[in-house]
């Protein structure tokens, strides 16, 4: 049971972290404890060698009981990775676990002044002092309990979305897959070839593989395939999300769902550069690997070949084509070496011709490099200001490549039979769109952005929505693959609950001093403010903003923009801020339990 504190005058326990040498080894541990301990309203203190250890946050629990604590201050690392922890401990000793603050004495101290002990002891009893102050000023905040629906809506036919689709509907819930083309499979439907590297998780042959997925997927009882489909609606809230979708004839259905997943894929870049689309022998990386399989005898032949592949004496290559001259596309390098030594293979004595500005085949895909030097395959640099030159205005004539070598100093020149550009991957048609409907956002290039690199890499800021494959950013097979599974992972934890918690440190409307200007509605990039005709503001003005506490994320940016002041964030209070910040200046701020 939770124990009432808010009558009670504040009683903190203040708990040091050594993290090993992390923390102590830069700064005086011992002498920041005995610092909390001096300090309005704490009334323990120690230091612990790892806090957040079992037999630590035992200890933590032990200690909140014994000196019936009713605050608590972690002085340790980062709260947003280890906040929860701290939290669960609280709970579990009959404390609100918003009645927790921590101080990040690593980040901002032991880390950042690592050079001076001195200037990092004294900046973790600064940040210490005032979360001390913040914790006198803190309240408890209850949440409640929402319905999940237990269905996910997985949005893109390809590799990504197959496999989360599946992954999803063999643990037992319902899944709406979403293709806006006539057939499922994406990219994979232009792959032919895995890498023939050993070891890896690589696909060795993907049509199989995509036989073997679309089977699985159209014969499973649980997956609802939407072909010719695209989402054209979506609202609502983690665990309760309602979309609308549309098929090509302009039929719509509605669907619930308690979950999203994105995975809409890239498509190869297809630009003018170097000629490409004036001349039937300069091709794209995906043209050459359909003409590779064409000759191979596994993919489906086409009428408007440049060349038969056994008459081909030169193939050239041009790296780093369009897009790829300001950024990495990350996977270029790896398709051209796979389908180099593809042609190799299908014709040994034929050559071929790498001009590239920088080689990257990052890990185990070095391997494919070390394969093609062995095979033969050359390789030139050439350096931004001397990019190669394609002389292509007979198409009657082979293109002729005129390209610097830094190593001779002197100009070489070819006549290629196929001239293939590497076209990077760019985010799919309609992904700006789509990250409108869903309210989602896309970095400056049009990639899926997620949550946070490390600590949310399959996930959306927003909650219930995730993320996989190549809507992200160029992947290989099987990182499509892993980050699919991972995707499917965590949206299965979310729709195993049955139910989710909503509220705690959340935005409120003081709707008494609401002006209703509108400032929440414009700003909140989850558009969960509006404005509520029957509510009543500042001056009996009719109307006046509302936040649901189901939907609200806590980040705090209506907060900031409020003309009128008339928001606050539910553990952020201006009240417990400004206690913090006028305990830096050496103000006494007790002022009781808040």
């Amino acid at each position: 049971p939770e124990r009432e504190v808010r009558d009670q005058p504040p009683r903190i326990g203040v708990f040091v972290c050594h993290c090993g040498s992390n923390i102590a080894g830069f700064l005086d541990v011992a002498e920041v404890t005995e610092y909390a301990a001096t300090l309005p309203g704490v009334v323990h203190a120690e230091r612990l060698l790892y806090a957040c250890s079992q037999d630590s946050t035992e200890g933590i629990r032990q200690q909140i009981v014994e000196h019936e604590l009713n605050r608590v201050v972690v002085a340790s690392c980062t709260p947003l990775t280890h906040g929860p922890l701290f939290q669960d401990c609280l709970r579990q000793a009959g404390l609100n676990p918003y009645l927790l603050v921590m101080a990040n004495i690593r980040n901002h101290c032991s880390w950042v002044h690592s050079d001076d002990r001195e200037m990092a002891t004294a900046k973790a009893k600064d940040l210490v002092r005032m979360a001390v102050a913040r914790a006198i000023a803190l309240e408890p905040l209850q949440r409640h309990e929402a319905p999940v629906e237990p269905a996910a809506l997985v949005i893109g036919g390809g590799l990504a979305g197959m496999t989360a689709a599946l992954a999803l509907a063999e643990q037992g819930f319902p899944v709406h897959l979403v293709e806006r083309e006539p057939v499922l499979g994406g990219n994979l439907r232009r792959l032919h070839f895995g890498l023939p590297l050993s070891g890896t998780c690589e696909a060795p042959d993907p049509q199989p593989h995509l036989t073997a997925l679309a089977t699985s997927i159209q014969e499973h009882p649980l997956i609802t395939v939407h072909l010719g489909t695209q989402l054209v609606e979506s609202g609502g809230l983690v665990g309760q999300f309602t979309s609308v979708l549309e098929r090509g004839g302009g039929s719509r259905r509605e669907v619930s769902h308690g979950v999203t997943i994105v995975a809409v894929g890239g498509e190869e870049y297809r630009g003018d550069e170097y000629g490409y689309g004036t001349h039937p022998r300069i091709l794209t990386q995906q043209e050459f690997e359909a003409l590779l399989a064409a000759e191979a005898g596994i993919g489906p032949a086409s009428d408007e070949r440049p060349i038969e592949l056994a008459a081909a004496r030169l193939v050239v290559m041009i790296q780093c084509v369009g897009p790829a001259e300001d950024f990495c596309a990350r996977i270029c390098c790896a398709v051209a070496l796979k389908n180099a030594l593809q042609f190799k293979a299908l014709r040994p004595s034929g050559r071929v011709v790498v001009l590239y500005r920088d080689m990257r085949t990052y890990g185990f895909k070095e391997r494919l490099y070390r394969q093609a030097r062995a095979q033969g395959v050359t390789f030139i640099r050439y350096t931004d200001d001397r990019k190669p030159i394609v002389q292509h205005a007979d198409v009657e004539r082979r293109p002729l490549v005129q390209v610097r070598d830094p190593m001779l100093g002197s100009d070489l020149t070819f006549e290629p039979d196929l001239l293939v550009l590497s076209m990077p991957m760019v985010p799919a048609r309609g992904s700006r769109d789509l990250a409108s409907t869903l309210k989602v956002p896309v970095d400056q290039d049009g990639w899926f952005l997620e949550a946070h690199v490390k600590l949310r890499p399959v996930e959306f800021a927003s909650e219930g929505i995730f993320l996989a494959g190549a809507a992200h950013y160029p992947k290989l097979l099987g990182e499509t693959i892993a980050q699919a599974q991972a995707a499917a992972s965590r949206a299965a934890a979310t729709l195993a609950q049955g139910k989710r918690m909503a509220g705690g440190a959340v935005a409120q409307v003081d709707q008494e001093r609401c002006v209703a200007c509108l400032t929440c509605v414009r700003v909140c990039p989850f558009g969960v403010p509006h404005v509520q005709s029957e509510s009543v503001g500042v001056g009996g003005v009719v109307g006046a903003a509302y936040i649901e506490p189901a939907i609200c994320q806590g980040c705090g940016t209506c907060v900031g923009e409020c003309p009128a002041g008339a928001i606050e964030l539910l553990h952020y209070r201006h009240a417990q801020v400004e206690s913090s910040v006028l305990s830096l200046l050496g103000a006494n701020v007790l002022q009781g339990s808040g």
